[in-house]
This record gives C-alpha cells, sequence and structure tokens, in this order.
C-alpha cells in the first residue's frame, strides 16, 4: 500500500513541506515509514532517534499536528486515505529537517537545587513509608522526550522561557520536594525562579505524556499549592513573621 508524507525540510531560516510517497508494511510505525524514506528517497533527512522502543524519548515530533513519538505511532491508527504530515516540536529552535536544539532543557536542569538527604539520626537507617516511595516514583518514569514541554502554552505560544522551566521539569522539583528524605527547600524559588504561577492547570501536559505521569495533578498542583501555603496564607504569613522565619 502506498502512502504520503509531507516532511518538513530545511532549517530554522529556510524550509517548506516535501511529499514522499512509500509503500508500507503491516506493522510499521511512523519511524520505519521515515527511515524507509532515507533509504529510498532522500537519505539526507535528518531525524533523531535511538532505541526505537518508546524509552529513550529522543524521536519526539509532532504527527499530524499532535506531539508525540515516531517510534510509538502505529501506522494503523490512521486512515487509509489520510497523507501523514510530521514537523518538529514547535516549540524549540529547528537545527535540521526534523530534529530541534532541545539545550534550553538542559540548562533548566542545572538550575534546580539536587536532592539534599537527610542527616541519619544516631547513624540508623532511615524509614520510608512505601506510600512515599510510590508518590515519587512515578516521576521517575520521565524519558525526558519533552513532549510536555512542546504543548504547553506559556513555553509554545507565549514563549516565556525565561520564567517558566515547563511541565518536565515541575515534575523533576515534585519529586525532590516531596521526597520523605530530603531536607532542601526550594519553594521560594519555585515561585519566583521556575515560575509555577505562570502554568493555569490546562492538563495538556498530561495529555501527551508517553508514560502516562499525571503532571498537572499529581506534581504541579501539590507544587502550587505549597505555594500558596508559604506566601498567601494568612496564618502561615503571621506564623512566619512571629518565628522570623524568611519567605522570600
Amino acid at each position: 500500500m502506498e502512502r504520503k508524507f509531507n516532511i518538513w525540510r530545511g532549517s530554522a531560516e529556510k524550509g517548506e513541506f516535501k511529499t514522499y510517497s512509500i509503500k508500507l508494511e503491516r506493522g510499521m510505525v511512523v519511524l520505519d515509514a521515515i527511515h524507509r524514506i532515507q533509504a529510498e528517497h532522500s537519505n539526507d533527512l535528518a531525524v533523531r532517534w535511538n532505541c526505537k522502543a518508546g524509552k529513550c524519548g529522543s524521536c519526539s515530533m509532532e504527527i499530524n499536528g499532535r506531539p508525540k513519538l515516531s517510534c510509538m505511532t502505529r501506522m494503523n491508527e490512521f486512515a487509509e486515505d489520510d497523507s501523514i504530515t510530521i514537523q518538529p516540536l514547535k516549540t524549540f529552535p529547528i537545527i535540521k529537517d526534523l530534529v530541534t536544539d532541545v539545550s534550553w532543557n538542559y540548562k533548566q536542569n542545572k538550575m534546580i537545587p539536587p536532592f539534599k538527604p537527610r542527616v541519619k539520626k544516631n547513624g540508623e537507617d532511615h524509614v520510608m513509608y512505601q506510600q512515599d516511595v510510590e508518590r515519587i516514583q512515578e516521576f521517575r518514569k520521565c524519558i525526558e522526550c519533552y513532549l510536555c514541554q512542546d504543548v504547553c502554552h506559556v513555553l509554545r505560544d507565549q514563549d516565556k522561557k525565561e520564567r517558566f522551566v515547563g511541565p518536565r521539569f515541575m515534575v523533576r522539583l515534585a519529586s525532590l520536594e516531596m521526597h520523605p528524605l530530603d531536607r532542601g527547600d526550594r519553594i521560594p524559588k519555585i515561585k519566583n525562579e521556575f515560575g509555577s504561577g505562570m502554568c493555569n492547570i490546562t492538563r495538556c501536559c498530561t495529555d501527551v505524556c508517553p508514560e502516562h505521569i499525571q503532571i498537572t495533578d499529581n506534581g504541579i498542583i501539590p507544587l502550587k499549592e505549597r505555594v500558596v501555603d508559604r506566601f498567601y496564607d494568612p496564618i502561615m504569613w503571621i506564623y512566619n513573621k512571629l518565628f522570623g522565619i524568611d519567605t522570600k
């Protein structure tokens, strides 16, 4: 069966969609189709990929306008007469064809204060409840595909990268803040530097997560609640003033 693919070709300065037609075989995914296009029509087509198993996050792109992993998007998801439009992630600068520059994300990651373990009491091992372990374990499933970053309207449409770290790093902050053995305090930074107030909880990031992490409900909302408790709760404000606790 012949299928048509409209693929973005070009750089950040100039580019256009080009149409390719290839024969598909049963069980193929979009990444297979891209590889066949590379082999049969355009061996200079740039695409980033690695594991082809949905665990490295490398092959993120937009397929018919929706951010997806191309290695996990089966061709039988589309109607037989559909043409498939493939383009790079819109939130980040294009390097070439389907490859974008996601280095901004690594810079955000470096800004986050690392895990600061609690000191053991009398040399005894720490005790953790299973529910606490499971709570933070969910966030460790992130494969850093940056689909949530791509679909976030604060980063994508409003281009507020200087004010908001994005859903992926709100999840990392949540994994640290909710760790029962961590004694770091990142709440002021979450409010002032990482931009928790920028998110208005549309849940679009949760919707595209290939690992089904509840980014909004289990990560971002609890962080926003902690910021409100610290800075805007009148009782906590009085308590902090009375005991000289710096909330800046």
